[in-house]
């Protein structure tokens, strides 16, 4: 197993979670080929950078959170996540780890340094999803079974709105202006739109890729580019990436890439889309100008997430 193991050689590296493998495999970012794999704990699922520019994993059989150190591939410390722990996010000032709970039907607060649950607030069967609004103050949970949105006061740890949107939500993501949440429905071939302002569902987009059936169609990742022009959208089981005009709600490019695309991120510059495929076992590199695949890297056995150090 090869460990990253200095400063220099962490930058431009895609990290991907594996479902399988228990550890991470390291993409270089300037020839696109992986350089060696990162130990980490069981079950390596959501991924992501921490404020300070750690990588934190979510490791649903290890009820934990692993967090590593890309200038030496090290782990620094593990995170008490609580039962099945699947996504999560983190306050601005990365102190407070929101971890959906799935088993236990729970969002739950948690202090990044010692593991400690602060809160636990009861929400709608299976909470997937978990995403912070840019001040802190308003964390939002999605819920598989129930199909919510629920909308929760961090400084309360209340739930103060419950929003109905489409069959089996998982991921979302904020405009930049945090005017709006998108929120990706994976059995309804759709993105529900809410307005934050008022918690109410302003619009939905339909997905369509020619030759699918609507129930291959399954959106699960979802990102926004920094001016929030467009959106870009893993359709799991069609194969594809979708590439969404923010203003005209309309799909502008479909990207065929491997099978199961679920999970997505972009380089800084955002000329690259990379696209984790969980049955393939693969990622597919997208040249953003020109809305095309232009490399299918083979990564870890049902490649999960996808966090990317520059």
């Amino acid at each position: 197993m090869i460990v990253c193991c200095t400063a220099a050689s962490a930058q431009g590296t895609a990290y991907v979670s594996s479902e399988k493998d228990d550890a991470l495999t390291m993409i270089d970012l300037a020839t696109l080929t992986v350089k060696g794999t990162v130990p980490t704990c069981k079950r390596g699922r959501h991924i992501q950078l921490t404020p300070d520019r750690k990588i934190m994993v979510a490791c649903t059989d290890a009820n934990a959170a692993d967090v590593i150190d890309p200038a030496t591939g090290k782990s620094l410390r593990r995170v008490p996540l609580g039962d099945e722990p699947e996504a999560f996010d983190l306050s601005p000032d990365g102190k407070t780890v929101y971890v959906s709970n799935e088993d236990a039907g729970e969002a739950s607060f948690i202090d990044a340094a010692s593991g400690r649950k602060l809160q636990s607030i009861k929400v709608g069967q299976e909470p997937e999803g978990v995403k912070v609004s840019a001040d802190g103050k308003t964390l939002y949970v999605t819920s598989e079974v129930a199909s919510l949105i629920h909308v929760i006061d961090v400084a309360s740890a209340k739930i103060t709105s419950n929003v109905k949107v489409g069959k089996r939500p998982r991921r979302m993501a904020l405009t930049p202006d945090g005017k709006e949440l998108w929120v990706t429905n994976e059995l309804g071939a759709s993105i529900s739109i809410i307005a934050t302002a008022t918690h109410a569902v302003t619009a939905t987009i339909p997905l369509e890729v020619k030759g699918a059936r609507a129930t291959d169609i399954t959106p699960v990742g979802i990102l926004m580019s920094r001016d929030g022009k467009r959106a870009f959208v893993a359709l799991g089981k069609a194969n594809h990436v979708a590439f969404i005009d923010v203003a005209s709600r309309k799909t502008t490019n479909l990207v065929l890439v491997g099978k199961r695309a679920w999970n997505v991120a972009l380089d800084k510059a955002e000329a690259r889309l990379f696209v984790v495929n969980g049955l393939s076992d693969d990622v597919t590199v997208v040249d953003v100008a020109g809305a095309k695949a232009i490399k299918s890297i083979p990564v870890g056995r049902v490649p999960y997430g996808v966090a990317i150090v520059e």
